[in-house]
């Protein structure tokens, strides 16, 4: 894929595409009457990692980007939470729990980092 825009070079944005993806194949496996409850909400705040990532780094003001990461970071962390959620619920197994976890931190370290790069004395 050729990047049109400078965050999309980003790891982290990278990153954040693949759990995108991984998210909706483990929502194949919910119930299908969570399809438009916890499924949902899991949906939209996976998909809000990648795009609060491109939108504040599509910003001028590292103040606007570090928002935008900040709310990024939020996402992922409510999709920690949901999924620990789905995993006492037994939607998911305890080996898919482990893998998106890994995928979670293999985020929210770079995204911290990111925001500090943007700010190094919060």
């Amino acid at each position: 894929m050729n990047e049109i825009f400078s965050f999309e070079n980003l790891v982290v944005y990278q990153r954040s595409l693949d759990f995108v993806e991984h998210v909706y194949l483990l929502l194949q496996k919910f119930p299908k009457e969570e399809v438009y409850s916890l499924g949902n909400q899991i949906r939209r705040a996976s998909v809000s990692v990648p795009s609060n990532i491109a939108e504040g780094m599509s910003r001028f003001s590292d103040k606007e980007k570090i928002h935008f990461i900040e709310i990024s970071y939020s996402s992922l962390m409510e999709t920690y939470c949901q999924f620990n959620i789905a995993k006492r619920l037994n939607y998911i197994s305890e080996e898919d729990l482990m893998a998106i976890i890994e995928e979670i931190k293999n985020i929210a370290r770079p995204l911290s980092g990111l925001r500090k790069s943007l700010n190094p004395n919060p």
